[in-house]
């Protein structure tokens, strides 16, 4: 059974630094202040291991990869 991955942004934490959208232009735009928008939350099969660095190398860690059941 595959497991479906979601991006989720702890809006508290982030500080609007961008480098997740650097990172993961895919799925994560950035509003006029510079802080996250997700493009699309479910990240695909392709993309999985570019949404992990993404989420390591938040310096706040506010972008985060969920687990979700189908």
């Amino acid at each position: 059974m595959t497991r479906i991955r979601n991006l989720r942004v702890d809006r508290v934490a982030c500080t609007g630094r961008g480098l997740c959208a650097e990172l993961l232009p895919e799925l994560i735009g950035l509003d006029e202040w510079g802080y996250p928008v997700l493009k699309d939350r479910t990240v695909p099969a392709h993309l999985r291991a570019h949404a992990r660095r993404a989420v390591t190398a938040c310096p706040r860690l506010a972008l985060h990869l969920d687990r979700v059941r189908p």
